[in-house]
């Protein structure tokens, strides 16, 4: 009987499976119709701040008075789509401690465009908060969720990554578009999720004797949302569990953003996360937040993430990472980006070497609207416990997304996908 190795991930990450069987890289193939490129032009570039001139990661970008959007990747770079009838517009580009920055279209080329931000400076009114308002600060965005987030169901079209890598090396790559019903936060409904049209490649003999998938997929990525579900992070006895402190304020297009520290209490030896909140002065709408998990004691994080191993090996994460951004829209923040980091090592007892591997999951809403509309007809629903690289094929076709807007690949990825699209035409020719 084979040795079953199963890592799971509590609330927010879903579960993953690490079996200890050797597989065959797999290579099935679907070849979609092209999409017609006349049916949108497409922008691509790269937001960057104007003094220093470094790239700045996951900034919202927005067509003007559209809910066409996108975000730029870890790298800066960005590309976006968008139909004739809408190219006579501006772009609308914005990142926490910036001014916007509106571009008109005409004015884009099509490739290598380089947008750069003013960094906000502006002397505001200061706000004056007492370091004991802290908690009252935290109570005022869970009271005002409703007002800063509205109640009404959201249909949205989503791009969703995931990606495996045993050190340097991709061992899986998945993409998908995807439909969202974002839930009302009042009922308890939890969001639905159906696929699109996906894409991916898991080479799995890289693995040498492990197979590693991740369970959850978008879900995974939604339930990063603290606002719609900020039990999976601070429960009911958020006073308890964390301290709460104020650090400096920043700007969002000359808008006063606070800034929300959290730790969990040093009496506290579960290990709990940490990290920081940006929050709208005046509404107390949280726009952005980053939280890592809290590693430092290896058993017990690790006990967090392992439901059953073979003995002779320890496991455990070293890094836990997570985003969430919000972006407004007529009057109503709304969840637009979310990402998740996560690194393990793998300690055998019977080897000189740990194996590393790390994980990254991302979704970018890239259009809503806010009455529901009937799925396409090929859409298929997804479950909680989904496995995405299960769900979709491998493919060549380097135009799949069609007009279809996307979170641009970051070099490594893009370099993964040419060579999963050279393969995938060798093999096609060959046949």
């Amino acid at each position: 009987m084979k040795n079953n190795l199963h890592v799971y991930f509590r609330g927010i990450m879903g579960l993953f499976f690490i079996m200890l069987a050797q597989m065959k890289s797999e290579a099935r193939f679907s070849v979609y119709a092209q999409e017609d490129s006349s049916l949108f032009k497409q922008f691509k570039g790269s937001i960057l701040d104007s003094k220093t001139r470094n790239e700045l990661i996951f900034a919202s970008i927005t067509v003007s008075g559209t809910t066409i959007s996108t975000i730029s990747n870890s790298e800066g770079k960005f590309s976006i789509k968008v139909p004739p009838e809408k190219q006579h517009l501006s772009l609308i580009i914005s990142f926490l401690g910036y001014k916007n920055k509106v571009v008109p279209l005409h004015e884009l080329k099509p490739e290598k465009n380089m947008v750069f931000l003013e960094p906000s400076n502006t002397i505001l009114e200061e706000v004056v908060v007492k370091s004991t308002d802290a908690k009252s600060i935290f109570l005022g965005v869970l009271n005002n969720r409703f007002k800063n987030y509205g109640d009404d169901p959201i249909q949205m079209t989503g791009f969703y990554r995931e990606t495996i890598k045993k050190r340097r090396t991709y061992v899986s790559l998945s993409e998908s578009i995807i439909s969202i019903q974002k839930q009302p936060f009042t009922g308890g409904f939890q969001d639905q999720v159906n696929l699109l049209k996906g894409r991916k490649n898991a080479d799995y003999a890289k693995l040498d004797t492990v197979n590693f998938k991740l369970q959850g997929g978008p879900f995974s990525a939604l339930y990063i949302d603290l606002i719609k579900y900020p039990s999976f992070i601070f429960s009911e006895d958020a006073f308890e569990l964390y301290d709460f402190s104020l650090e400096d304020n920043t700007q969002l297009n000359d808008n006063q953003v606070l800034v929300l520290a959290f730790k969990q209490k040093p009496t506290q030896e579960t290990p709990l996360y940490y990290g920081k909140m940006f929050i709208d002065a005046k509404s107390l709408a949280v726009i952005s937040a980053t939280y890592s998990l809290n590693v430092a004691d290896k058993i017990k994080s690790g006990l967090m993430f392992t439901r059953k191993k073979p003995s002779g090996v320890d496991v455990y994460p070293t890094e836990v990472r997570y985003q969430i951004n919000y972006r407004q829209q007529n009057g109503k923040w709304i969840f637009a980006y979310s990402r998740g980091d996560l690194t393990f090592k793998l300690n055998w007892a019977k080897r000189i070497f740990n194996t590393i591997y790390s994980t990254t999951i991302e979704m970018a809403v890239t259009d809503w609207k806010q009455q529901e509309s009937k799925e396409k007809q090929n859409a298929q629903k997804l479950t909680t416990n989904v496995i995405m690289s299960d769900k979709v094929l491998s493919l060549a076709d380097p135009d799949f997304w069609g007009e279809y807007n996307i979170i641009e690949p970051e070099k490594s990825i893009e370099s993964a996908i040419r060579k999963i699209q050279r393969k995938a035409l060798n093999e096609l020719s060959n046949n």
